[in-house]
């Protein structure tokens, strides 16, 4: 068989188990094997299982994702979600649509934070939805903002998509940082935006509340300032150059803990509960990248990358338009796989043709992670959707779906500015470069 020929098959069957719902690590690592083994060897292909997860478990870069794990479980038992949404109610309350600003600001605070996006929506659903609910906002439009502000996790460091996007495509983890920033804060605004247009179409969705004394205000900010510091310590750190990304996340998680114990909220049941949760997601996530680095090998030596290149090239279509092509299959498969699945799936063989055409990898990392922010929301599956209905069955998923799309629309509005203006992305990690 030919390279070409196994090359193809290998990714149709990749796509094929993952649809079937086999584990996408699992699924990597057997494709990744029977395909180098059927161009080479069945030695030199099971030497994978040991070279890879020894690589994988040593990599100082990944050591940052149980460490920020670490953190989001010790920031969710202190309480700080609720204190950094009361603090922006309490500021942006009495404006029309004032809560589902505060949503869209503190998920973006606590996201900071937490490290996870779906538990980012989980949490915000038991804090913001109940308060949004009280003051008469529509429930379907609450949850729906519920679900943008917890998918903006994402594009806000430290991200884990990030994270796993540097690890892969052996990216330096702080150059995309810094180049999230500018990104992060467009998006945020493209959201307060959709907030602020569908609120004036339809105002009845979201009453005007009481505009609460300045001394309410003030005891909110003193609530929140923990979780101000926690962030504070987390970017000044980073950006400052004082921490590498992993003694960030060291110092983030025994800071997190020392203000959980300080609060008492800590105890034996939800310490133990906490630390078994996010040891299985840094399992999962470890368990990903050793599947994705032998699926790589594979990809490499059937020299995928130059046959796409290749094609491509003969469509005689500008840059732009290639990228163009590219997002459209991305947004498909995000449309029906998992988000990260669709990120590290493809990027083995997609990298290379970014490369080729002249974009750098900084600046498509953070495409990607937008293209993650968008699956988690984009029908039909949007994880986060499906998690806020999960515990709110009584709002239906068909609105749900109905009152995101707003906040899709300012998403894609975000991803095609980056794309016609890479400069958006580069100009800061440029800047402190020079």
């Amino acid at each position: 068989m030919s390279a070409t020929f196994i090359g193809v098959g290998g990714i149709i069957a990749l796509f094929v188990l993952v649809a079937l719902h086999l584990p996408l690590a699992f699924a990597m690592i057997v494709v990744g094997i029977v395909a180098f083994a059927l161009q080479t060897d069945w030695g030199p292909a099971l030497t994978f299982l040991a070279s890879e997860p020894s690589q994988v478990l040593g990599s100082t870069d990944i050591a940052a994702v149980p460490l920020f794990l670490m953190m989001g479980a010790f920031v969710n038992v202190s309480g700080f979600s609720k204190d950094l949404y009361t603090a922006a109610a309490a500021l942006l309350g009495h404006r029309r649509g004032g809560l589902a600003y505060a949503t869209i600001g503190g998920s973006a605070a606590f996201g900071a934070i937490c490290g996870s996006s779906p538990a980012t929506v989980a949490t915000f659903t038991r804090v913001a939805l109940p308060e949004m609910l009280q003051r008469n906002y529509s429930p379907a439009f609450s949850g729906a903002t519920i679900a943008a502000g917890g998918a903006l996790k994402a594009l806000i460091p430290p991200s884990l998509s990030m994270i796993l996007y540097c690890v892969v495509a052996r990216t330096y983890i702080f150059d995309v940082f810094i180049a999230a920033v500018i990104p992060a804060l467009i998006t945020i605004l493209a959201n307060i935006a959709a907030i602020a247009l569908v609120v004036r179409w339809n105002p009845s969705i979201a009453p005007v509340s009481e505009q609460v004394s300045r001394q309410e205000k003030l005891m909110a900010l003193w609530r929140a300032a923990p979780a101000i510091l926690l962030i504070g310590v987390i970017f000044v750190g980073l950006y400052s150059g004082i921490f590498t990304v992993s003694e960030a996340a060291s110092v983030a998680a025994v800071v997190s803990f020392g203000f959980a114990l300080m609060r008492r909220t800590i105890t034996i049941n939800n310490f133990v509960t906490g630390m078994r949760d996010k040891a299985l997601t840094a399992g999962m996530i470890y368990f990903v990248l050793i599947g994705s680095s032998v699926f790589t090998y594979f990809i490499s030596l059937a020299k995928v990358p130059e046959q796409l290149i290749a094609f491509l090239g003969h469509l005689d279509l500008p840059p732009v338009g290639i990228i163009v092509l590219m997002l459209g299959g991305y947004l498909v498969l995000g449309a029906v796989f998992d988000e990260l699945a669709a990120m590290i799936v493809t990027l083995p063989f997609a990298l290379p043709v970014i490369v080729h055409f002249g974009y750098d990898p900084v600046w498509w990392a953070i495409i990607n992670v937008i293209i993650v922010e968008l699956g988690l929301v984009i029908p039909p599956i949007g994880l986060v959707i499906l998690i806020l209905h999960a515990m709110r069955p009584d709002i239906p998923l068909r609105r749900l779906y109905r009152n995101i799309i707003p906040f899709v629309v300012a998403d894609l509005l975000v991803l095609a500015l980056l794309t016609a203006f890479p400069s958006l992305a580069l100009w800061l990690p440029a800047m402190l470069r020079g």
